[in-house]
């Protein structure tokens, strides 16, 4: 978490030479000085001369007196005075200017708080420093947080930088603590450049510069306080790191249940709800080399998924999805909050540049979007409350607490929001720890976000469950009509003497309703029966049987399609609960004459051509419909063909149907080969086909 920075040096520069400070020191003496006292003065230099010969010269220039730092402790912080001045001149880095008319400042709280409000850009820090006896060898600083980037001077001397300021800027550098060697205690002064970026729409405007005191002593003593640093950092992230664990674990538990079941909408809303939640904080905290700014900006696309994420969950859960004015709001509202968080993300790039001012309107604006649906949660509860939805305890109770978490949210993000222009301090306030655990601060903020992943989590591992049972419950019922309907359909065509018949059914990923039935008749014909009931699954299954038995049972007493047809719907009236079936009877006699009575099924074709066959309403739908019977010959050779809907409308990944032309064109092919093509084409329903052919008069003579 520290890093240790290796001086970064550049050519050593001292601004003032040893004969510009000699010229310098002889200006100050008066001209009446006797030659005694030049002489003594020529004494003086050559001394100096001879003492500089042995270590490079340090000239401090004015300013506080620095009293001799005792380090027999190992360390010490320095939290001031220190003298301060906004804006950039490199001649500030000179142990020689004068800095005694600069503000002093402490470095326990940055600029912003000390008399400096809303300041942007460069500021310098410098302090004189000298050292008693018994120093260590070696002078080692620790600089703590510094908003956002600075550079390091020791007597002048660039030593180190955390970052790089303008005018190659570049933020992304740890913003932790971070150790510089200085190198021998000597007398100097300590020089500190910082840049701070543009400010975001949630800054007080109080930041910059400082957060803490740099720490001044031996390597081994800077490093403890590193430690100690390190260590209690740690210590009060502890809660959070808890917490953003936990909800990484439910996003990832809960995308693998969606991976696996991609009809689980609800858990595909909650990992992204939980997602965002555990990524957010990552930036907040600077776990990532971002500087605040922008960091914040980064983070602004997972914070508005996890906005999204939580409307959806709240759609689902309170059961307000059939509310159609409440679901374009909330569409409406998805897509504006997710564009204005992927733009607000540039703004941090931008604030990050030497000019922000633009960019911090951008982000302004960008903001009143995402601030505004916050209040979108409070819309959905009020809607399922006016609904009077019956949910059970669980539901609500997310409702409650997302209530609340919104509130709380609201409350803080819209005070923190312009804070330095209106001095709002409620925002801080509600951010403000309420105890600590175990070094840990806990917040108002924490015990919400931890409640509401609590509820949350068990509410959608409750509707998961039910929608599971629900779904194997509808499973079982398919697989139950699957067997009624399999069961009534023939398995083995029957053998009619001088007819050639055969049927293929294919049968849809669910229960439809086709069915078909081939009854030898006792003159020697042949009744053929096919029809679709409207619905699917077990009802459908049911309906079927019904109508099977009743076909079974009629042709026992008439032949006639069209009384079959009269007898049939009188049974499906009081028990079609709303639905229709569509039917078509033919009877077949041994000499190819035909007689068809049809209930608003698809026609039959013969050699390739549709019949015009009199249609009536389908079953089910008035009391006393007359279904007309129509007639006609079949000749020895020439096949009839019977569809259901299945194949004229299957329908191919671009939206086509198979439509009654192709089925046209292929009615003369074998019954396999007709119900193939409009499977391949692309099957939606049940596919049914049967093809009835007379066989041709040798054939029927022998």
């Amino acid at each position: 978490m520290f890093s240790e920075v290796s001086a970064a040096e550049t050519a050593s520069q001292i601004p003032l030479s040893y004969l510009e400070s000699v010229k310098y020191s002889h200006a100050m003496l008066p001209r009446s000085l006797s030659v005694s006292a030049g002489l003594l003065s020529l004494a003086l230099v050559s001394a100096t001369v001879h003492l500089f010969a042995q270590s490079p010269p340090t000239v401090p220039g004015a300013g506080p007196a620095a009293a001799p730092l005792h380090l027999d402790g190992g360390s010490v912080a320095l939290h001031g005075p220190w003298q301060f001045h906004t804006g950039d001149n490199p001649a500030w880095a000179s142990p020689a200017f004068d800095d005694s008319s600069w503000d002093q400042l402490s470095a326990d709280q940055p600029w912003g708080a000390q008399g400096h409000p809303n300041t942007e850009g460069f500021g310098w820090y410098r302090m004189h420093v000298s050292f008693s006896p018994g120093a260590p060898a070696t002078i080692t600083l620790l600089v703590p947080q510094v908003d956002d980037a600075y550079e390091v001077y020791w007597n002048g001397r660039l030593i180190g930088s955390l970052g790089k300021v303008p005018p190659q800027l570049n933020l992304w550098a740890n913003p932790w603590p971070a150790i510089f060697t200085l190198g021998a205690p000597q007398p100097g002064v300590l020089a500190v450049r910082v840049w701070k970026d543009g400010f975001g729409s949630y800054d007080t405007g109080v930041q910059g510069g400082f957060e803490a005191p740099p720490v001044l002593g031996s390597a081994p003593a800077v490093a403890a306080a590193a430690g100690v640093w390190n260590y209690n950092w740690l210590l009060g992230q502890q809660l959070n790191f808890a917490l953003n664990s936990l909800y990484f674990l439910v996003a990832l538990v809960c995308l693998i249940v969606w991976f696996r079941d991609r009809r689980q909408w609800l858990v595909l809303w909650m990992a992204g709800f939980a997602f965002a939640h555990a990524t957010v904080p990552t930036f907040a905290v600077n776990v990532l080399p971002l500087s605040g700014c922008m960091g914040a900006s980064v983070s602004t696309p997972f914070f508005c998924v996890g906005d999204v994420s939580l409307w959806l969950l709240l759609t689902w859960l309170l059961d307000v999805r059939g509310d159609s004015r409440l679901m374009r709001v909330v569409r409406w509202a998805v897509v504006t909050e997710l564009v204005a968080g992927a733009l607000d993300t540039f703004t941090g790039f931008g604030m990050a540049l030497p000019n922000p001012a633009p960019w911090q309107w951008i982000d302004a604006l960008l903001t009143v979007p995402i601030t505004i649906f916050e209040a979108i949660p409070f819309y959905i509860i009020a809607v399922a409350l006016m609904r009077r939805t019956r949910l059970d305890w669980t539901r609500w109770m997310v409702a409650l607490v997302a209530l609340l978490t919104q509130m709380l949210f609201i409350s803080s993000y819209t005070f923190e929001q312009g804070s330095r222009f209106t001095h709002w301090t409620l925002g801080n306030r509600i951010a403000a720890p309420l105890f600590t655990i175990f070094g840990s601060p806990v917040t108002l903020d924490i015990i919400s976000e931890t409640l509401l992943l609590i509820v949350l989590a068990f509410a959608v591992y409750r509707y998961a469950a039910e929608n599971t049972r629900h779904q194997l419950a509808m499973e079982r019922e398919f697989q139950n009509a699957r067997a009624v309907q399999q069961v009534l359909i023939p398995a083995e065509i029957p053998e009619v003497p001088g007819f050639k018949i055969d049927s293929v059914y294919k049968p849809a990923g669910e229960v439809g309703g086709d069915f078909f039935q081939i009854l030898p008749l006792a003159t020697g014909g042949v009744l053929v029966v096919i029809g679709d009931v409207s619905g699917k699954g077990m009802p459908a299954a049911m309906t079927v049987s019904l109508l099977v038995g009743t076909v079974r049972t009629l042709a026992h007493y008439t032949q006639r399609p069209g009384e079959i047809l009269a007898a049939m719907n009188q049974r499906m009236l009081t028990r079609s609960q709303g639905g229709f079936t569509t039917c078509l009877v033919l009877r077949a006699d041994p000499d190819g004459a035909l007689t068809a009575a049809n209930a608003g099924h698809l026609p039959p074709y013969l050699d390739g051509k549709e019949i015009a066959v009199e249609c009536g309403l389908p079953l089910g739908l008035e009391e006393s419909p007359v279904y007309k019977e129509s007639r006609f010959r079949l000749r020895p050779g020439v096949q009839l063909t019977l569809l259901s809907d299945g194949v004229v409308e299957a329908r191919n990944a671009q939206g086509e149907l198979f439509g009654f032309e192709r089925a046209a064109r292929l009615s003369t092919e074998l019954a396999e080969n007709i119900a193939r093509a409009a499977q391949h084409f692309g099957q939606e329903d049940d596919i049914t086909v049967l093809t009835l052919t007379l066989a041709p008069a040798e054939v029927l003579h022998a």
